[in-house]
């Protein structure tokens, strides 16, 4: 499922499959930069950087970044106690996981350590959703359908029967596709749980917070409660099934 290439302090992880030829320079900026190979990115505290690689396959390429107080400090320095209790190796493997559950995330090509002095830093490689629109863009632009807002309750729901814990469910880590099929992203501290209602109902009303806090930022954003009990009813009835 997960194959490792391991040259001194460099760890590349790549799905057992995978046919590509990648080495450390795929997860250096300046690399794909100085290719032209930058399409597009989006900035902020996590930036992504969207990278036109093989054939014109996009890949979406995020480097480990800290929150926190302890962020301005070490903002993308982790202490290393293995590489399997690294955060990217567990968002990875997770990715893999899930992909087999036949779930709607991104395919994951590739990830990459690089440890020195018992500290880590750390980047991910997947493949970008086609044609991408995250469910807080949508509403800035327009209501969601009744269909829309229904795919985003089931879709939820469908993780959460196979025990699937999203640790920061958001409405910018929910992606509309070109054919208006939902996917989730950004797995970092998601995890396999046994199923049960409390953490549940935590990622349920995480994601109402967020809309609640988009709405509050933007000068236009089309969705009230009449919404969310439309989405909220479609989960717990998919839920159930």
């Amino acid at each position: 499922m997960l194959k490792i290439d391991n040259t001194g302090n460099r760890f590349i992880l790549m799905p057992q499959n995978s046919v590509l030829n990648i080495n450390h320079n795929w997860f250096d900026v300046e690399y794909w930069r100085k290719k032209d190979a930058i399409v597009n990115s989006k900035l902020g505290r996590a930036p992504a950087w969207f990278i036109q690689y093989q054939n014109g396959n996009i890949a979406v390429l995020k480097h480990y970044w800290r929150g926190g107080l302890i962020g301005k400090v070490l903002n993308d320095q982790y202490l290393f106690l293995g590489l399997e209790k690294t955060r990217v190796y567990k968002e990875f493997k997770l990715l893999l996981e899930l992909k087999a559950l036949n779930l709607p995330v991104p395919d994951p090509i590739a990830a990459y350590v690089e440890q020195a002095y018992g500290i880590y830093r750390a980047d991910i490689l997947t493949q970008a959703i086609p044609s991408a629109q995250s469910l807080c863009e949508k509403l800035q632009q327009s209501h969601l359908s009744e269909s829309e807002l229904v795919s985003v309750g089931q879709t939820i729901a469908d993780f959460h029967r196979q025990g699937v814990y999203h640790d920061d469910l958001n409405i910018n880590n929910i992606l509309f596709d070109g054919q208006d099929n939902v996917n989730l992203i950004d797995f970092d501290k998601g995890e396999i749980r046994a199923i049960d209602k409390t953490w549940q109902q935590d990622n349920i009303d995480r994601l109402a917070r967020s809309f609640k806090k988009e709405a509050g930022k933007w000068p236009t954003f089309f969705f009230d409660d009449s919404h969310w009990q439309v989405l909220l009813q479609a989960y717990k009835k998919h839920l159930n099934i």
